[in-house]
């Protein structure tokens, strides 16, 4: 009876291992019963063979979503999942509840807040937006981990207590313990199987990070192609923005602004043009939010956003004759 159980529970696992791979995602196993112990050597006893043939490999890079890779794993023992969120494209949102023992900072120690979650939905209201359905996980410490599509312009990494109390990220360099992984606290349970939806652009703007002065290095656009290149730029900006539907237009926008900052900080074109190229594609979208439609006010802040990101990574134009050519 145990041993059938114990089987039961290592096909369960497999199975859930393969559905995920499934999708795309990149899964590496942990230890049975564990949620911080991978199943894998270690750079001490690597054996140099395989997929280490050429270095060792960390779990981030040996996640996989081969299938008969992930069969033959989960086939020998019951594996709990951990997906590899930076490889699977995946920015995950975890809210937990507070430990025994924790003060809430000043800010927030205000009646209503009590968990990772209502920290969330603060600021979403802030945002004026709401958190969206996607892709849910429970935890078995009652909280949630939320799974979004990571922006592919943005290098976003694991973060702990940026968004706010009780609230950390998983991303690149991270990962999360998948649905149907049992824990000595009980098992990670899937809410809600929706496809992950684009990580929200209020969620986008407090977490893209300045670069590193040291690292900004100014893209050079050659001269001949300057002048053609900066109005292409805001025209398929402009474009892309104002054909952005229902729920995306915040982040659409913050995208946009961002890439057309660049070009501002590194002096290609001035700030005003752009601000009203914007200004103009937000006023071209269709009427996705009749009952609190866009501000001047609103459309300004988050270009501001984008701009003040964007400021440490310029991109610089070659120029000739005191004229971009």
């Amino acid at each position: 009876m145990t041993t059938n159980r114990a089987s039961s529970a290592a096909e369960q696992l497999r199975d859930g291992a393969l559905l995920l791979a499934k999708r795309g995602w990149k899964v590496f196993p942990l230890r049975p019963g564990t949620k911080r112990s991978p199943a894998l050597h270690g750079r001490k006893d690597c054996p140099g063979k395989g997929v280490c043939s050429g270095g060792h490999r960390g779990w981030e890079q040996r996640a996989t979503s081969d299938a008969s890779r992930v069969w033959a794993c989960w086939s020998t023992a019951a594996f709990n999942i951990a997906i590899a969120t930076g490889p699977s494209g995946l920015l995950v949102v975890d809210c937990d509840q507070p430990k025994t023992g924790w003060v809430w900072p000043g800010s927030w120690n205000r009646r209503g807040v009590s968990c990772g979650l209502d920290v969330l939905a603060v600021l979403a209201e802030q945002a004026g937006a709401t958190v969206p359905a996607t892709y849910t996980v429970a935890t078995p410490s009652g909280g949630r981990h939320f799974y979004f599509r990571a922006p592919a312009d943005l290098a976003l990494r694991n973060t702990s207590g940026v968004l706010g109390p009780l609230i950390d990220t998983r991303a690149g360099g991270g990962y999360v313990v998948a649905p149907g992984s049992v824990t000595s606290e009980g098992v990670y349970e899937l809410v809600d199987d929706a496809e992950p939806v684009d990580l929200p652009g209020w969620l986008v703007q407090r977490l893209a990070r300045r670069p590193a002065a040291a690292v900004s290095v100014p893209r050079e656009i050659p001269a001949m192609r300057a002048s053609r290149y900066v109005a292409a730029a805001v025209r398929n900006e402009c474009e892309r923005l104002a054909a952005t539907g229902t729920g995306a237009q915040n982040q659409a926008l913050f995208t946009a602004a961002l890439a057309l900052g660049r070009l501002v900080a590194g002096g290609a074109v001035d700030e005003a043009t752009v601000r009203e190229a914007l200004h103009h594609a937000m006023s071209r979208l269709p009427l996705t939010r009749p009952n609190e439609p866009w501000t001047p006010a609103q459309i300004d802040a988050t270009i501001t956003s984008g701009f003040r990101y964007a400021a440490t990574n310029p991109r610089t134009l070659r120029v000739q004759g005191g004229d971009a050519a």
